[in-house]
């Protein structure tokens, strides 16, 4: 993009159609050729114009509004299918909470990215597939393969919404990270209108019921309900319309945590062989154990997506790197452990699937721990670490989609 940028350099008009195409990837490129152009009076002006944030908060426009609404209540309509068509609640909402949330925010960046109908086929046609295939799966509630499909299903949901954020294109990059770095946003956001919302849910039950009526009941099925389905959406559009509200909050929690959770695994690991704890043995304690490594890898992955945003100093870099190394440690110690129980008890869908994400994030955490060294010793930029980090997720979507579709079958849907 940077040779497109300098080639319509001298064609404002053209430019600016560039620009409109995709601002996100412009904006990042043109920071790069900004040095070298600096001092044009054409160059400071789109560099102001890119750099500007106002301080007024936007709420979009009627139609986006009408959009968030009319997708809002269609999430809140399939939240209540199982009341509406007396659906038996264990079996719906496991398999199809993800299909609450996932699908209507696709719809909205699909709308927003003004992405045309054929590019919408393939990730909206796999959305249908897959949940027609989860809702016809047996109902076993013993089934570990079941189970693996249910939390699953969300994470393949969740890459279809970056494809589609990604203007559907696979080797979109820049858009794959700025996909991270919307989900903090996002994140933060949510849990912002979700405390706002049941602290006044609390003051208007309280409120009623002092006037001797209780809607309670009525309440919690009808207003909470539709609440939590439209969350996602209302997060996800006053981030795009105010990128100001929250960006800085992310890089602030990933440079007071980043340190402390380094500070936290070097003692737990510590703590660990003074307990004499053993991951091998003991079932539950693995299960807590690879919980924290998922954690502690999401917390890298953003961190990183983060840095990548801006200059970091040597000291943020190198938290980096040591954590990613002490990640790799205790990935080292989980797979082993897994490795141990499959070679002793034998193959479960359970030891599988946690066998082969292991696998994943131990390759995954090696590529940017290398990259990370490599940014340390000068020899790579920041930038590259990110597109390192998201260049490796459609891996992971691989192995979500080999779990939800492949294992019920494999397993014989035990």
């Amino acid at each position: 993009m940077k040779d497109s940028i300098l080639s319509l350099w001298d064609n404002p008009g053209l430019l600016e159609k560039y620009y409109r195409k995709n601002k996100t990837e412009f904006k990042q490129e043109f920071k790069l050729l900004y040095p070298q152009l600096q001092g044009q009076p054409q160059a400071e002006f789109w560099y102001q114009r890119l750099s500007y944030e106002s301080d007024r908060v936007s709420w979009g426009s009627p139609s986006e509004w009408k959009f968030v609404v009319i997708a809002a209540l269609l999430a809140g309509i399939l939240a209540k299918f199982p009341a509406i068509f007396s659906l038996n609640e264990e079996f719906f909402y496991p398999r199809n909470i993800g299909l609450i949330a996932f699908p209507f925010v696709a719809a909205y960046f699909a709308r927003k990215n003004k992405l045309p109908f054929r590019s919408l086929v393939l990730p909206f046609g796999i959305i249908l597939v897959a949940a027609l295939y989860i809702n016809l799966l047996p109902d076993n509630p013993e089934s570990d393969t079941l189970f693996l499909a249910c939390i699953h299903f969300p994470l393949l949901l969740w890459g279809i919404l970056g494809f589609v954020f990604s203007d559907t294109k696979i080797n979109n990059l820049p858009k794959r990270l700025d996909y991270l770095n919307f989900n903090g946003d996002a994140v933060i956001m949510g849990a912002l209108l979700l405390l706002a919302g049941g602290f006044m849910s609390g003051i208007t039950i309280g409120l009623f019921s002092l006037i001797g009526l209780q809607i309670e009941k009525f309440y919690f099925e009808y207003i909470v309900v539709f609440g939590l389905a439209a969350a996602p959406l209302v997060a996800t559009h006053l981030t795009q319309t105010n990128p100001q509200l929250v960006n800085k909050v992310p890089p602030i929690i990933a440079k007071i945590f980043s340190p402390l959770v380094l500070v936290m695994l070097v003692i737990y690991l510590g703590a660990i062989v003074y307990a004499g704890k053993d991951p091998y043995n003991d079932r539950e304690f693995l299960m807590i154990f690879n919980m924290l490594l998922i954690g502690v890898m999401a917390l890298i992955f953003f961190s990183v997506a983060e840095s990548s945003k801006e200059e970091k100093s040597g000291i943020d870099i190198w938290i980096l790197v040591l954590l990613s190394l002490v990640t790799i440690l205790v990935n080292g110690i989980a797979l082993s452990a897994i490795a141990f129980r499959i070679s002793e008890w034998g193959i479960t869908p359970n030891r599988l699937a946690v066998l082969g994400v292991n696998i994943l994030m131990l390759i995954h955490l090696l590529l940017v721990a290398r990259m990370l060294i490599q940014t340390v010793l000068r020899r790579k930029k920041l930038e590259e670490v990110g597109l390192v980090l998201v260049r490796y997720l459609p891996v992971y979507l691989l192995w979500t989609g080999i779990v939800v579709f492949l294992f019920p079958v494999i397993f014989a849907f035990q």
